[in-house]
């Protein structure tokens, strides 16, 4: 909803780089949770955690929560959606969930395959690598959040600069880098990484980090421009979360099953790899669209002028 969102309001020519600030947020989100837990593990005892400490994170998401959904229902509607419903209004006025999947089921397999890539090596790095530190390399939980929140903000550091990237030279060619990275450099990253000395998992895991960009940059924008703005919402809806829920947000739980299965440390790394060729086949049959409109919209320009 939000890359949606974001993505027919932008200009055309802009629309890598205003994307890319959606997980610039995100990133944020995820370093002020982790720094939360982070310094409170390290202030607070056992039992002080258990007793009271667990109450902070809520009490200081929940105004958070009140202030996102009163922003949220104080936005109004893309003048593209708008001009959607004027004519769906005119003629039919809903969209068939048919139309959104058998008529879209192409697309649907390559959004699928597009937020395979990004959520398996985002949830690899982001959400198992903790675990991996700890369980793995004897890191204690403190320093090995500490190392990944070091990740996290260099990542964000990188992300408006690979977003406009985006807009210079494609989403396609930043996206097909990206998987490119991780197919050569993840057997590379991880033994570094497996190195366990500070310097090369800070080295191993910016590296992935940085390679992650190359998706967390472009998707925002290239995701949305794969269907047109009578099903844009519904379809991306459906391709993104099918993807998340059957690949990424099970990326942690099976990489653990395949270590248990076959005793080798090296299974992220060649996790990684499996999902980098599926987003490359998927970068082969994409569509470039920076710098042009979206499917179904008139020429979105910055000012009058551009037009």
């Amino acid at each position: 909803g939000a890359s949606t969102f974001i993505a027919e309001y932008a200009p055309d020519k802009k629309r890598g780089f205003l994307g890319s600030w959606l997980e610039f947020g995100t990133l944020a989100g995820y370093i002020g949770g982790a720094g939360l837990v982070t310094l409170m593990t390290a202030l607070l005892s056992d039992g002080d955690l258990t007793s009271w400490g667990w109450r902070i994170p809520f009490l200081i998401a929940g105004p958070m929560g009140i202030i996102g959904l009163y922003l949220r229902m104080r936005l109004e509607e893309t003048p593209a959606f708008a001009a959607e419903v004027e004519k769906a209004e005119a003629a039919r006025p809903r969209v068939p969930l048919r139309e959104m999947i058998v008529g879209q089921w192409r697309t649907l397999l390559l959004c699928v395959g597009l937020v395979l890539v990004f959520n398996v090596t985002d949830y690899m790095l982001l959400s198992y690598m903790p675990s991996y530190l700890t369980s793995e390399l004897k890191y204690d939980e403190t320093h090995g959040l500490l190392v990944v929140l070091a990740v996290m903000a260099l990542m964000m550091i990188a992300q408006p600069f690979a977003g406009a990237l985006t807009d210079r030279v494609g989403r396609r060619p930043v996206i097909a880098a990206g998987c490119a990275g991780f197919l050569l450099l993840s057997v590379p990253a991880l033994l570094l990484i497996r190195e366990g000395s500070l310097w090369a998992v800070g080295l191993g895991m910016a590296a992935l980090g940085l390679l992650l960009v190359c998706f967390t940059a472009s998707m925002p924008s290239a995701l949305p421009a794969l269907f047109p703005t009578r099903v844009r919402y519904g379809s991306l809806s459906i391709g993104f979360n099918v993807s998340v829920s059957l690949f990424g947000g099970t990326t942690p739980l099976v990489v653990t099953a395949l270590i248990g299965a076959t005793g080798n440390m090296m299974m992220p790394a060649y996790y990684m790899m499996a999902a980098a060729v599926i987003g490359g086949v998927a970068v082969w049959f994409m569509t470039e669209s920076a710098g042009r409109p979206l499917p179904g919209s008139a020429p979105a320009v910055e000012h009058v002028e551009a037009a």
